[in-house]
């Protein structure tokens, strides 16, 4: 599928902003899955500094720093994208999870290496027993790695509720689990919390996800969203992303921007102002088949 994503964010002020610094993860990965011929970030008004560099994680970043007064501020990404369908292994023949789990604890290669900094603690993410004891519901003796995942995936999807107003950005992860409510952010926060309480790998990703209009309704222009799911690191299979908002793994219609440990590590836009007063944010996304 080839798509044109665009993602367009507006701020308002009450007071003028005579300074602000921000930092950008709105330009879509080249990985395995995904191709990105073309992104263009719009800033108005021009900003006195634009720079853009790859952090850590391989992720593209963006820097833009506005130095005259303004009350208005919007960034306007626009990119186009290729995505492949993944392959993935059966799930029934992916390795035992418990082996997995082991040989990231003991790991000596460079794959498993990399892939050992997704199995700790990061700012948004904490373990938990709880939490452990929640995913060995899946995770089995034995099972293999893959089946127990998306058992876990779909157990979550049934058993919390999708509630735009049941969190914020920085709910605690055991708060999502106690009210069994939040959005695909503290999804995807919940699911790796469980899987690194058992010693696995799970990194966070954010991008978007296709949406269709209800039936007999035209399709609205911004009406697709910002969205965030998981990859689970298999050994002899790579990363495997899960979606547990949506109860499946990504394939065609999920568009990837960044990843990292979690939500904080690839927030689309963030950074600091000079004066400013109070504000208001507006996020319209749009993401349109190319044919």
């Amino acid at each position: 599928m080839k798509y044109r994503v665009s993602h367009t964010t507006v701020y308002r002020y009450s007071d003028p902003v005579p300074l602000g610094h921000n930092e950008t993860h709105l330009t879509p990965r080249r990985c395995a899955r995904q191709e990105c011929p073309g992104n263009q970030l719009l800033v108005q008004p021009s900003p006195a500094i634009m720079e853009t560099w790859t952090d850590y994680f391989g992720n593209l970043v963006s820097f833009f720093a506005l130095e005259e007064d303004h009350e208005a501020l919007t960034v306007t990404s626009t990119s186009t994208v290729d995505v492949f369908e993944p392959i993935c292994p059966l799930p029934a023949a992916t390795p035992a999870w418990e082996s997995v789990r082991d040989a990231l604890a003991e790991a000596r290669d460079a794959e498993s290496l990399a892939a050992v900094l997704f199995r700790f603690d990061s700012p948004y993410v904490r373990r938990h027993p709880r939490l452990a004891e929640y995913a060995n519901v899946s995770f089995t003796p034995g099972r293999p790695l893959l089946q127990a995942a998306l058992d876990l995936t779909g157990r979550i999807y049934r058993e919390f509720k999708y509630d735009r107003t049941a969190t914020r950005v920085n709910t605690p992860t055991l708060e999502v689990f106690e009210n069994r409510r939040g959005v695909c952010q503290d999804f995807a926060h919940l699911q790796i919390a469980c899987l690194r309480s058992i010693g696995l790998a799970v990194r966070y990703v954010s991008g978007y996800l296709l949406t269709d209009p209800p039936p007999g309704q035209t399709r609205l222009v911004g009406a697709d969203a910002s969205h965030a799911w998981l990859s689970l690191y298999c050994p002899g299979a790579g990363w495997l992303d899960l979606d547990p908002t949506n109860n499946q793994m990504p394939r065609l219609r999920h568009v990837t921007i960044a990843w990292g440990r979690d939500y904080g590590d690839v927030c689309p836009i963030k950074g600091v102002v000079i004066g400013g007063g109070q504000h208001t944010m507006s996020v319209a996304v749009d993401v349109v088949p190319m044919t």
